[in-house]
């Protein structure tokens, strides 16, 4: 598609805040108005028009992409997503160990057990743990709460904690992300501790890196789509 517009400018709007087009406001994929939170997210909206060249590339878009799937998936029907997040809380990563005697094992004591118990202490909870794959429910005090917690974040922290925590294979993780001072290098690397241990053992592969790397990217993508969103 050829680019069609000349001016891109951000407008606060009912609701909030809309980038538009030569003074037209966006609309969503699903037709909605595309309105979010806060001036700074609008902004990152804007930035991704205005940096389009001649002819439209898609895979420029990736804030709307997000900020699309908050409005039309998330915000009609939350208790959808949340719906979809709760079973990385039950099997979370960070829960499930290796064998106390494995050198892995302490690995993952030094870099998961404090984020596991960060999160216990500020969501007033417990998370079981588990040596080995076999699964073990979490206690219903602690999903109960989990998901209370959930039900408190607006549609577009919805939509980036579903991207995280898909990423993470980890809730925990996901939540840590959207602090403000979250550390995403850090987080990224709680979250593929055990991918890195075997590359460690056995070597790297070049299209295991690539993939991971644009993994990353979209980790980093919806940290910064909560933080604009939550000013």
């Amino acid at each position: 598609m050829k680019r069609f517009y000349r001016e891109v400018t951000v407008a606060q709007v009912e609701g909030g805040w809309r980038a538009l087009l030569d003074g037209r406001g966006i609309k969503t994929a699903g037709g909605r108005a595309q309105v979010v939170p806060t001036s700074a997210l609008a902004e990152a909206l804007a930035a991704e028009w205005t940096a389009q060249g001649e002819t439209i590339d898609p895979a420029l878009f990736r804030y709307r992409d997000l900020v699309d799937f908050a409005i039309d998936a998330v915000a009609p029907a939350p208790s959808d997503t949340i719906a979809d997040l709760l079973p990385y809380a039950e099997t979370d990563t960070l829960c499930y160990r290796a064998d106390p005697e494995e050198a892995l094992y302490k690995r993952q004591l030094a870099v998961w057990e404090p984020l596991l118990a960060g999160a216990e202490a500020r969501l007033g909870v417990t998370f079981a743990r588990v040596s080995g794959v076999v699964h073990r429910p979490q206690p219903e005090r602690t999903l109960a709460t989990v998901r209370r917690e959930l039900e408190a974040q607006d549609p577009f922290t919805l939509a980036a904690l579903r991207m995280l925590a898909s990423l993470a294979a980890s809730l925990v993780i996901a939540l840590e992300a959207i602090r403000p001072d979250a550390e995403a290098d850090a987080l990224w690397c709680a979250a593929n501790l055990e991918e890195d241990w075997q590359v460690e053992l056995w070597g790297e592969d070049a299209e295991a890196a690539d993939r991971r790397a644009r993994r990353f990217e979209a980790f980093r993508l919806a940290m910064s789509m909560a933080r604009l969103a939550r000013g």
